[in-house]
């Protein structure tokens, strides 16, 4: 049985026309009539196949994210070497996509729906997983979400400020500039523990590290159970004890 968007189906046909107009002309150049044309069908046939013009346009951020995410998932490395490369690697990968696609990139980040929604958090999955194994590592400097945020605001921040450049006055090392910034802000520069463990143990490690003296969040009790179990899962990995 042929997929939703299988190669020949009218609604891929459709929608690689309209993210071709869009990538060409901007969104005013997506009118019904014109992707129609396009993709060498009637008006009738979009209406039937995605409501109207809004539903369409959800269709192209959908074929959007899933190239976006084929080349994410390329990429991942589930257990990376050098997790503060890998998270270069990512930042320059977003930031790439976004300067060479300003039209779609620019519909991806300003379109909501059921479908943009859910390949919005599969790409975010993939963010918090790196953030997740630079935690583990003992890299970071700041929380997990906080480190999240500033990897993504940087990297739409640095799409935005060089589509708003003209173009002559547009500098590549803008970029690195914006990334290593990043990088800096969010990790330390040596692990608060040794990068060739992982697991439970390194995780340990490096919370109880980060964890910081009289947290208001925590009583006093707490604080030490919760120093106590870190110390444990940090010394043997979490061996149950008799």
């Amino acid at each position: 049985m042929a997929t939703r968007d299988s190669t020949d189906s009218p609604r891929r046909r459709i929608v690689e026309a309209a993210v071709e107009l869009l990538e060409t002309g901007g969104p005013d150049a997506v009118s019904t009539r014109a992707v129609a044309a396009a993709a060498g069908m009637q008006p009738p046939a979009i209406y039937r196949l995605f409501g109207d013009k809004e539903g369409l346009l959800e269709a192209v951020v959908e074929h959007g994210y899933a190239q976006f995410l084929e080349r994410k998932r390329a990429q991942l490395d589930p257990a990376p070497h050098d997790p503060v490369e890998e998270l270069r690697r990512g930042w320059d990968m977003v930031v790439e996509f976004g300067v060479s696609r300003p039209e779609l990139f620019a519909v991806m980040n300003r379109t909501t729906g059921r479908g943009s929604d859910a390949a919005h958090r599969a790409g975010l999955e993939i963010l918090h997983g790196r953030v997740r194994r630079l935690a583990a590592g003992g890299w970071l400097r700041v929380d997990e979400e906080l480190a999240a945020q500033i990897i993504q605001a940087t990297g739409q921040g640095a799409v935005t400020t060089w589509h708003s450049t003209p173009a002559d006055r547009r500098n590549p090392a803008l970029l690195t500039v914006l990334r290593e910034s990043m990088v800096a802000a969010v990790t330390r520069a040596d692990p608060v523990v040794p990068a060739s463990e992982s697991g439970p143990t390194a995780a340990a490690r490096a919370l109880r590290a980060a964890l910081p003296d009289g947290a208001d969040v925590l009583s006093d009790a707490e604080q030490r159970l919760l120093r106590e179990w870190l110390t444990r899962l940090a010394a043997d990995g979490g061996a149950p004890h008799a």
